[in-house]
């Protein structure tokens, strides 16, 4: 199972020498996979959790990836809907090339309203568009094999029915996001799905979290690390981890997030 790091591609604190930090880091303590987000309009809607500045998402991997050399790089998750198929189709064939065939394409189909309105795109028809636009990739990248470049996975996120069926017709993986370990087995246990690949949450805490809603990722150093067990069990071929809770300062503190990732890759390369 390969493990991953969401990372902060946005807030006050966060820079292109932050974004330098994160990345070596990340590849320096042997994780496999590293993905950021995507906003384009930083409306008020967007801006409370995810402020300005905001890296946007394949120019960003771009660069990161001239400064990596074997992390795979990925999006957690591309709206899909805030852009045309063929623009993805193209922006995402050129930097899995680029990147020696590293590019995971996470997506979604977003839920910030006002986003949607200053981009001119119906709010309402996001899900319809989102499995149009995923046809459109498929189509266009069928079309366009023979170049020698590994295809790219495509992660579909959500956790709601529609979701469900969108990930069993179009992806290569389900990837849901932060979700308690007991909801997910449900999900799987119900479901026939492609592949499995969770984004959970990374907040380590001194005392054990007893709450049957615990999200996956969130308690002790052993709770955590029993998580990427039981998702191991799960079938997971990824564990993506996102150290980011929702405080736009917490970009400020990135030492925090760093330490916690050490710690699980300290645990993990550890023989119990």
């Amino acid at each position: 199972m390969q493990l991953g790091v969401n990372v902060p591609n946005f807030g006050p604190g966060t820079d292109p020498g932050v974004l330098r930090e994160w990345a070596q880091i990340t590849e320096g303590l042997g994780f496999d996979l590293l993905m950021v987000s995507d906003h384009v309009a930083i409306t008020p809607d967007v801006a409370k959790r995810y402020p300005e500045p905001f890296y946007e998402p394949f120019t960003t991997l771009s660069w990161l990836a001239g400064l990596t050399t074997r992390l795979r790089l990925g999006t957690s998750v591309l709206i899909l809907p805030y852009r045309h198929p063929l623009l993805v189709a193209r922006m995402a064939a050129n930097l899995n090339q680029l990147s020696g065939g590293r590019f995971v394409l996470g997506v979604g189909v977003g839920w910030a309203r006002q986003e949607f309105d200053a981009l001119g795109v119906p709010f309402t028809a996001r899900g319809r568009l989102t499995d149009k636009y995923l046809g459109a990739l498929r189509d266009t990248w069928h079309t366009e094999t023979g170049n020698g470049t590994p295809p790219i996975p495509v992660w579909v996120g959500g956790h709601s029915q529609t979701a469900i069926r969108r990930a069993i017709r179009f992806g290569d993986a389900w990837h849901p996001l932060r979700l308690p370990l007991p909801l997910m087995r449900s999900i799987l246990t119900n479901h026939s799905l492609p592949a499995f690949a969770p984004r959970i949450a990374l907040r380590m805490t001194d005392t054990p979290v007893d709450d049957p809603e615990r999200p996956a990722g969130v308690g002790t150093i052993e709770q955590i690390l029993d998580d990427l067990d039981q998702l191991r069990l799960l079938g997971a071929d990824a564990v993506v981890l996102d150290p980011y809770h929702g405080d736009p300062q917490e970009t400020h503190r990135p030492h925090t997030a760093w330490q916690a990732l050490t710690a699980v890759a300290t645990h993990r390369r550890t023989p119990s």
